[in-house]
């Protein structure tokens, strides 16, 4: 008898993106992040390596209202020659999941799993935008948010402070964090959901990681 394989991801890519608009058919990308752990919700590879990138914006993209207002300077990097190209961002992407997971496995059920909060939203956009990137993840996602959701109807009264830096840190320790929160920031943004899936694990799934 064959002994059964193992198909399950052993790595999360936690990503997250800023865009321009929610309208998802007319947004552009602003700003990406990527941060690879093992299941175990620890870093794979060194902080160093960790992705942080802000994209070039055409002159002709939407911008919502709240965009323009809440992230004007976001914006106007994104106008300077800090930014990097679309296809830059895909490929400096796609060399970090393979710096981690190796070349794409032909069986997409051993690729990694694209993580984060309403992940299916960034999930849209790489898939627009980001192909070399998308060709190395798993089909599946794991989308902090629904853990989100069923905490809030099992405490109302209490949540995760996805603002409170310190709180991020006492559930992921590995994270780079400013002093203060910076909400609307990628790479904060997928460090707290880290913490978040952490702090489910332990307060809602009764998990503790290894």
């Amino acid at each position: 008898m064959k002994e059964p394989q193992d198909n399950t991801p052993q790595l999360y890519v936690w990503f997250d993106m800023e865009y321009s608009t929610l309208e998802l058919e007319r947004a552009r990308p602003l700003q990406v992040a990527a941060l690879i752990t093992g299941t175990s919700l620890r870093r794979v590879l060194p902080e160093k390596d960790d992705i942080r990138l802000v994209i070039q914006l055409p002159d002709d993209a939407v911008l919502s209202p709240w965009v323009e207002q809440n992230l004007a300077e976001l914006i106007a990097i994104c106008r300077s020659p800090e930014a990097v190209s679309i296809e830059d961002a895909d490929e400096r992407l796609a060399a970090y999941v393979d710096a981690a997971a190796g070349p794409p496995a032909e069986d997409e059920n051993q690729r990694p799993v694209l993580a984060g909060n309403s992940i299916h939203g960034d999930w849209w956009l790489v898939c627009r935008f980001l192909p070399r990137f998308m060709s190395r993840l798993h089909y599946r996602h794991m989308d902090v948010t629904a853990f989100k959701l069923e905490w809030k109807c099992l405490h109302p009264d209490s949540e995760f402070e996805k603002e409170n830096p310190e709180m991020i840190r006492q559930y992921f320790p590995e994270a780079v964090l400013p002093a203060s929160g910076s909400r609307h920031d990628a790479y904060y943004d997928l460090q707290a959901s880290i913490a978040e899936l952490a702090f489910y694990r332990r307060h809602l799934l009764r998990v503790n990681n290894r």
